[in-house]
């Protein structure tokens, strides 16, 4: 028996998985089932974050979040040196997964979406 190679992405999926759980959301709205402020968090949690520009990470942490690289990387649980290549546009990178979500909670609701 032959393994069949996947044919799509693991982030194909995901995003036809959060897609679907909109779906079911708006579905479960329409039969108000699910308040509003519910609705509200399942949007957040299924939006996916942006792919930030230098610019863009740091008007959010100089703008927004009001602190220094380090204390930015602290908060998103990475490198100091991983800010700056975000930082840099001749670096080419930015921030994927968890940390780019982290930074559209602080660009969306401020710091104070993401401290205890």
């Amino acid at each position: 028996m032959s393994l069949n190679k996947r044919t799509t992405k693991p982030q194909s999926d995901n995003r036809r998985v959060l897609d679907e759980m909109m779906e079911m959301a708006h579905a479960l709205q329409a039969h108000e089932l699910i308040s509003k402020q519910d609705m509200a968090k399942m949007k957040l949690i299924c939006q996916a974050p942006p792919e930030y520009t230098p610019e863009m990470v740091t008007a959010i942490r100089v703008g927004k979040a009001k602190v220094s690289q380090s204390v930015l990387a602290t908060m998103l649980n990475v490198s100091v040196s991983a800010v700056q290549k975000w930082e840099s546009p001749s670096s080419g990178k930015h921030p994927s997964g968890a940390a780019a979500k982290l930074l559209q909670l602080i660009e969306s609701r401020g710091l104070e979406a993401i401290v205890a």
